[in-house]
């Protein structure tokens, strides 16, 4: 048997991500609270509940054992309507009681990666317009500048907004989000507030902390075309450059283009330190002359891929390298802010997570600057439109007794995270389907 190590660059990050509504429970004061409450939005009819409980104190247990798994890094985010909870009001014991898990992160060793948007929004900032609305911007501005003057003496790593593309095409086009729209007028409208707002959120904090690295974090979906077709070709580069390209390109050159339609952003110029890149997985897209409903895009996943067990997911990891190399060429330092796949039988995922990773290493070893890998994600939690259907979770979540149960894939990403690297005999122990691939014998 080969017998070889793929090892990581000293000081790499190694973490999981959470996101505040999907692991904190018992808040119905945004707008998904909202969302979730109306029937037929949720698969199931699902609601958010307790979540994981972490408003409750359970990310005490929880960030003990990914500290206690070799973690180093945790991802999460705050929940603006917790800090803000009315346009004239700031909830100084939420932010305490963030300060405490944020302290709570530093004394078992995590660096914190502090998200400032993730999906969610007060519901007095919602019910007056929310991103469509031209005062969207300075608004979170002022949320960003307040989150920065409570957590600057323990964070230093800021991600502004998490997946613009993702809250702009699921609840402005493709109806799975709030306001559940399909109106590509306020697409483009909330596309540009949120560059204007991660502008404004990014001076915020480097006026407070000159000395942060401020970025944002993209949902990269590799698209490619499903056939030889030419029509196939232009909608994949149309899709590609859409989702992709449009909020991390608008940072660089100033002007957004986005779903045929263009405008100046010059604020946006310059604002970011590094690059954050959440990959999942890659669709071939076919063009549909009859599919209006779905903006003619017929999608589908590689053939012969392996499947998660609701099918939303397929497991590509050559996709994550090229997510990599796209976003190399903006000479930022990369992180992989999630990456992870829904299994809750916990057979593909070991396979899934260390084949991604060998992915990772040979960007490294391409020389592209990626510091640190965040799993998606550390326990199971409310996977939003899809509810409790789906199971991401390093640990298994049982919602109704809040018990968490360890699985195999603890183990395998421990062994990772404790090596800083992945050896043949970790593969051939906990994936071995996946040894061939990773360790050829040549």
């Amino acid at each position: 048997m080969v017998q070889a190590t793929y090892h990581f660059p000293d000081g790499f990050l190694w973490g999981t991500a959470t996101a505040a509504h999907q692991v904190e429970g018992g808040n119905d004061n945004n707008n998904w609270s909202r969302w979730e409450a109306e029937p037929g939005h949720i698969l199931n009819g699902d609601r958010s509940g307790s979540a994981c409980d972490w408003w409750r104190g359970r990310w005490k247990e929880d960030l003990d054992r990914a500290a206690e798994t070799g973690q180093n890094a945790h991802r999460l985010s705050i929940e603006w309507s917790r800090v803000q909870p009315a346009p004239d009001r700031w909830d100084e014991d939420a932010l305490d009681h963030y300060r405490e898990i944020i302290r709570g992160m530093r004394a078992r060793g995590l660096t914190p990666m502090v998200t400032l948007h993730h999906f969610t929004d007060p519901l007095w900032f919602y019910d007056q317009g929310g991103w469509e609305q031209e005062a969207a911007p300075a608004l979170f501005e002022q949320f960003a500048l307040r989150a920065v003057e409570a957590f600057k003496e323990m964070v230093n790593l800021w991600v502004t907004v998490n997946e613009p593309n993702v809250y702009v095409f699921s609840g402005y086009m493709g109806k799975d989000f709030p306001p559940g729209k399909s109106d590509t007028n306020a697409a483009f409208a909330v596309m540009r507030n949120l560059i204007r707002g991660h502008a404004a959120a990014y001076r915020a904090i480097k006026r407070v902390q000159k000395n942060s690295s401020v970025g944002f974090a993209l949902n990269y979906r590799s698209i490619k075309p499903a056939s030889a077709s030419p029509f196939d070709h232009a909608l994949a580069k149309f899709a590609h450059n859409s989702f992709n390209d449009s909020f991390a390109r608008t940072l660089q050159t100033g002007v957004l283009r986005f779903s045929a339609k263009r405008a100046a952003i010059p604020e946006a110029l310059g604002t970011q330190d590094y690059l954050g890149v959440n990959y999942y997985t890659r669709d071939l897209v076919r063009f549909a002359p009859l599919a209006r409903k779905d903006m003619f895009v017929k999608r589908a996943f590689p053939p012969g891929a392996e499947l998660s067990p609701n099918g939303f997911i397929a497991n590509v990891p050559d996709g994550l390298f090229e997510a990599l190399h796209w976003a190399s060429q903006y000479n930022l330092p990369i992180y992989i802010t999630e990456n992870g796949i829904e299994d809750s039988t916990d057979e593909l995922r070991p396979r899934y997570l260390v084949e991604h990773l060998h992915q990772v290493w040979r960007a490294v070893n391409f020389t592209y600057p990626v510091r640190g890998y965040f799993h998606w994600s550390l326990v199971d939690n409310f996977e939003w439109e899809r509810g409790w259907s789906q199971r991401f979770g390093l640990w298994g979540l049982d919602v109704q007794t809040q018990a968490r149960i360890r699985r195999r894939s603890v183990d395998v990403y421990a062994e990772i995270c404790r090596q800083n690297a992945i050896s043949a005999e970790m593969v051939q122990r906990y994936a071995p389907e996946s040894f061939d691939r990773l360790f050829p014998d040549r």
